[in-house]
């Protein structure tokens, strides 16, 4: 059951994905982001100057202690203290704001991203979704995206914050002592490449157990769409083995992730430790034996005031280089999970060159077809024509002609062969044959869901080339042989087919399709809701409300994959009969899967291997003796009648 994706490499393609996301974000927030950044810097100055204050306090206050009077020492006091709360509530206050501020950047980018992501998802060709795991793909509006949320509210603030505080701390304890300096420098020094090494190992593996969670996702989704199936065939061990690989993937990949992280933390918090007290002995010995100090500051004896400062500024720096350790795994997730969404976003969408559109029409006085904005029952294709500057009109009549039609899925194995045929308007084409011949692909031609290699496909007498996707589309109506039911009320369900459908041509379309009997024994009637594709419906009900769907978008042309083959066979009279209403004069294409459905067909295409071996009425193809015979009487052995 295990599956691979040959395309997925498509979304790890995004070069410089960092630098994508920021230019990402100064495109939507470049005014917060400059105010976050010098709120920013506020805070990282103002927290760092604490170990100053701490030895101005010792060095002028308590070292000298009363010998400079008790007024003296309490204005002296005083003002340090006054000066270091409004430095702190400076810091306070540009740690609230840009933390505010953030909090709207980051979802704000997120709710863009989903938005760009979907948007793009909504203009792929059906292709991308062939070739990519569903699951995967709904990894990265979930997964991928709180990764980012990671990335932009905390490791990045976190990151910038540290960078410019470790700045001030190394610039002050340079000011005071070089030798104090250099032996904080060394172990830090160590820390860093501790940090680079384990932290870099966390890093990847993070990314990995990001990758390995979007497959057990898509492996999750695949068994919970296919569950009927998997218990019909008693497959739940098989489906267990095989989850039990992906989550032993997941787990190998977690494990080593968290085993590096968890690991650094307490080496950095002990070498911390071991840093302190290293400054303790060697800055108590300097002050015992009046060292000599250099700093930038000055030279000079090194004060008690200098090493209780230099300690807190030591505690001060390996808290901040273990947060900066914290966030290394995290920036790597958030710029993997960045390269996916990009790489989605980027994802060439839909090819459509069409400038064909189809257009509500009217008959002039003068008898020519003219556009109009009014509700016609009149639709026609306005075609430009650049060379002479000029517009006609066409009737949409629901002519479709296939000459000398090739195709293939990936370029090189042929799925259709010299494809020709032709239907007028308000014929009924049916096309039968074994599975795998080539019926459902011609149908998807007629959509341009797929573009052939060779050949030329008219649509009323206009190369579907030429005609704008959407519009193409609107003029075909599609009912499936799989039911595809959305989260909402029957009537929402109904509508889908015309979004501007009033409830009364809903209603109408539901009568046509034989459909409104059942709907009014709802228990809320139209106004019913279905979830999960309609689990409360029978396979037929669902199927009806499907017919139903196409029926109130009224097209001229229709294809039906087999609209009734989930439907018993009572359940079948009562919709043929309004399929037949449906259908009268439309163009239908019908794939049979039932041989009985295609009797009163205009015509009936054999395909065999991608080609049309056969085509003619049933009475002609009967009276041929060729392969249509075989296949009827093969249908009529299996089910001991044949319709004659």
């Amino acid at each position: 059951m295990a599956r691979t994706d040959p395309n997925a490499q498509k979304l790890e393609g995004i070069e410089r994905p960092f630098r994508r996301l920021t230019a990402y974000l100064f495109d939507l927030y470049r005014v917060r982001l400059i105010i976050v950044a010098v709120c920013i810097v506020v805070a990282s100055v103002a927290s760092s100057v604490g170990s100053i204050f701490l030895q101005q306090i010792v060095d002028t206050v308590i070292t000298p202690g009363m010998a400079q009077g008790i007024d003296a020492v309490w204005e002296t006091l005083v003002r340090l203290i006054l000066t270091m709360g409004a430095i702190f509530a400076t810091g306070v206050l540009a740690s609230f704001l840009y933390t505010r501020i953030m909090a709207v950047v980051t979802q704000g980018a997120l709710k863009h991203m989903r938005d760009d992501m979907f948007d793009r998802m909504e203009t792929l060709p059906l292709r991308f979704f062939d070739t990519h795991p569903h699951g995967a793909i709904m990894s990265t509006y979930t997964n991928d995206t709180d990764a980012i949320r990671q990335l932009i509210g905390q490791a990045i603030p976190t990151l910038i914050q540290s960078a410019l505080t470790i700045a001030v701390v190394a610039v002050t304890m340079l000011s005071y002592s070089v030798w104090l300096t250099a032996l904080v420098a060394l172990v830090a020094g160590v820390m860093v490449a501790l940090t680079r090494r384990l932290g870099g190992a966390s890093a990847r593996y993070m990314v990995l157990q990001q990758a390995s969670l979007a497959a057990e996702e898509g492996f999750v989704e695949e068994m919970m769409d296919g569950q009927k199936v998997v218990q019909v065939f008693n497959h739940e061990e098989a489906a267990k083995r095989d989850f039990l690989e992906y989550n032993e993937k997941l787990f190998a990949d977690s494990e080593k992730a968290n085993r590096y992280g968890n690991v650094l933390l307490p080496v950095l918090g002990n070498m911390g430790n071991l840093l302190y007290v290293l400054v303790a002995l060697v800055g108590g010995v300097m002050v015992l034996r009046s060292v000599p100090n250099i700093g930038f500051a000055g030279m000079g004896v090194i004060t008690v005031g200098v090493v209780v400062s230099f300690l807190g500024m030591v505690r001060f720096l390996s808290q901040t280089i273990g947060q900066v350790a914290m966030q290394v795994p995290m920036i790597a997730l958030g710029v993997a999970g960045a390269s996916r969404v990009f790489a989605l976003i980027d994802q060439e969408g839909e090819a459509d060159d069409g400038y064909v559109r189809l257009v509500r029409a009217r008959v002039g006085q003068d008898g020519s077809i003219e556009s109009t904005r009014e509700r016609t029952q009149l639709w026609a294709w306005e075609h430009p024509h650049q060379a002479e500057g000029t517009v006609t009109y066409t009737p949409l009549r629901g002519e479709l002609v296939m000459e000398g039609v090739d195709f293939s899925y990936d370029g090189e194995k042929q799925v259709l062969t010299g494809i020709s045929l032709w239907a007028k308007p308000g014929q009924k084409i049916a096309f039968v044959g074994a599975t795998g011949a080539g019926k459902t692909t011609i149908t998807n031609l007629i959509n341009r869901f797929y573009d052939i290699d060779d050949g030329k496909i008219r649509y009323d007498g206009i190369n579907i080339t030429k005609i704008h996707k959407p519009d193409l589309r609107r003029s075909l109506g599609v009912v499936l042989q799989d039911v595809r039911l959305f989260t909402g009320t029957v009537m929402d369900n109904i509508r889908y087919g015309r979004l501007d459908a009033t409830d009364e041509e809903c209603v109408a379309a539901a009568e046509l399709a034989n459909a409104d009997s059942f709907i009014r024994r709802l228990p809320d009637g139209y106004d019913t809701m279905l979830t999960g594709n309609g689990a409360s419906l029978s396979q037929g009900q669902a199927q009806l409300l499907s017919i139903a769907r196409a029926a109130v978008a009224d097209p001229p042309a229709m294809i039906l994959d087999e609209a009734t083959s989930s439907i018993d066979t009572r359940t079948e009279a009562l919709v043929q009969e309004g399929m037949d209403n449906l259908m009268e004069g439309r163009t239908v294409f019908v794939i049979a899967h039932r041989l009985s459905t295609v009797r009163n067909a205009d015509a009936i295409m054999v395909l065999d291997h991608g080609r049309i071996i056969e085509r003619g009425s049933d009475g002609e193809l009967m009276a041929a003796g060729g392969k249509y015979k075989t296949l009827q009487d093969l249908y009529a052995k299996a089910n001991d009648w044949r319709v004659a």
